[in-house]
């Protein structure tokens, strides 16, 4: 059963969750851990980021309950505080139609890959947009 969506007022929400740690497997491998906070969904959402005055056009390639990996072709820096908006498809929610999400996070990894930079950003905060 799917959560329900708040009616009325934009509601503000704080992301906290439960920490899950994945050891490597691979004998001989450095030991590496990956931390996941919620299952991810792999979603190719356009986005518009801020951090600070400077905004940036992204697509998502993942998104779920506590970050995003956004694609995009400029880099930022690791630790910048962004802000972002999603049209999440009303079937991923379960709900009758798209819903616009504000969310603030900031930036914990950057990588690049020929042109494009991935950019893995926490989502701290978000609120239901009214339609």
């Amino acid at each position: 059963m799917s959560p329900a969506l708040p009616a009325g007022n934009p509601t503000l929400m704080t992301v906290r969750s439960a920490v899950t740690v994945f050891p490597s497997a691979l004998p001989g491998a450095i030991q590496r851990q990956e931390v996941r906070c919620a299952v991810r969904f792999p979603l190719a959402l356009p986005a518009l980021l801020r951090a600070g005055r400077r905004e940036y056009t992204a697509l998502t390639r993942n998104v779920s309950a506590s970050g995003v990996l956004f694609e995009m072709a400029a880099p930022i820096r690791v630790g910048e505080n962004i802000a972002f908006s999603l049209r999440m498809p009303g079937d991923v929610l379960g709900t009758p139609h798209d819903v616009l999400v504000d969310c603030r996070g900031r930036v914990v990894r950057c990588s690049k890959s020929r042109a494009q930079s991935h950019i893995a950003a926490t989502i701290d905060e978000y609120r239901f947009v009214e339609q």
